[in-house]
């Protein structure tokens, strides 16, 4: 990798990715795609180029791939979980018909493209415990069908036309520094504001509910790896499992309560979150990323909310 181009750079995996891609790669050119309405702000507009790269709009996209020469594409627009089972037509139409203008123009202009995959891509009738990296993916949401789509297209295009594509099934990501936009799993970003902020916390799943999850920096690090690993070793390509940690609520608010005693918790279960997270894995088989590209994670809970409650309480003193 050396000219990239990020879409979606101002959510919360891009706008992270960016700026690391920034600092690893300081003789590129790390551009970050936007659309009208989240402009880059900050230091993510202050330290490299952007340019307006909506999804939906193949000519966009390819014209700031020739403008930058970009041999790496990273697509990281689409609809959040709960957001898209509000939007449907919209959560097809930004992470399927988006992926195939990514995917035409990465064909025509020689381009590497990741594209992320989810633990919701699997559904109910796939093994809960230890998900294998194959097994039956049959989501009975709109954000999950997007999802194993893009394995599928992503998967055509390598085979068909020999495009360099390549993703992971992300679990939930956590992080202190982008505000959570809709997800599922964004109770877990949510409890550590709560917790700095001295309040108590409603929770909108359920105690016993175990799903997959992962510190943010492990998330960013996994992205650039597997773009960077010798393609002769990968197996698999659309799509690898990959995990960290696996916890309910109740795990995750007694890690925050070691550090913070006096923090509370109170159940308030929202059915539509409820509902997705009953139909996704409790714990994925991540065996082949750590064979075939040398996954490893390097944050467990207690690191994770170690970190988080120091960020937080730095961030919001602002």
């Amino acid at each position: 990798m050396k000219n990239v181009l990020i879409i979606g750079s101002t959510g919360q995996i891009g706008s992270e990715l960016t700026m690391k891609l920034r600092k690893e790669y300081p003789q590129g050119t790390i551009v970050a795609g936007y659309i009208p309405g989240a402009e880059p702000k900050g230091e993510l507009a202050e330290t490299g180029p952007s340019a307006v790269v909506d999804i939906t709009d193949a000519a966009q996209i390819a014209d700031a791939v020739r403008r930058y020469r970009i041999d790496t594409i990273y697509n990281l627009a689409a609809l959040l979980s709960a957001v898209a089972e509000t939007k449907p037509l919209l959560a097809w139409k930004i992470g399927v018909g988006g992926l195939m203008n990514v995917l035409e123009v990465a064909r025509e202009q020689k381009c590497a493209v990741f594209t992320p995959s989810s633990i919701g891509s699997f559904g109910p009738n796939a093994p809960k415990d230890g998900t294998p990296q194959d097994t039956v993916q049959q989501p009975r949401t709109m954000y999950g069908i997007t999802k194993v789509s893009g394995e599928l297209l992503s998967n055509y295009y390598f085979t068909k036309f020999g495009v360099d594509t390549r993703s992971m099934r992300f679990p939930g990501l956590i992080s202190y520094v982008t505000p959570p936009g809709g997800g599922t799993t964004d109770y877990a970003v949510d409890i550590y504001y709560s917790a700095v902020r001295g309040e108590e916390f409603t929770c909108p799943i359920a105690k016993g509910t175990f799903m997959d999850m992962m510190y943010m920096p492990d998330a960013l690090r996994a992205a650039i790896e597997i773009m960077e690993a010798d393609p002769g070793k990968l197996v698999h390509r659309n799509s690898f499992n990959i995990a960290s940690m696996s916890f309910d609520p109740e795990i995750i608010y007694n890690s925050i309560k070691r550090q913070m005693p006096g923090f509370k918790m109170r159940y308030e279960v929202d059915s539509l979150r409820q509902a997705i997270a009953n139909s996704w894995p409790n714990k994925l088989d991540d065996t082949c990323a750590r064979m075939e590209w040398g996954w490893k994670p390097q944050y467990d809970l207690d690191a994770m909310t170690a970190d988080m409650l120091q960020k937080l309480a730095l961030k919001l003193k602002k």
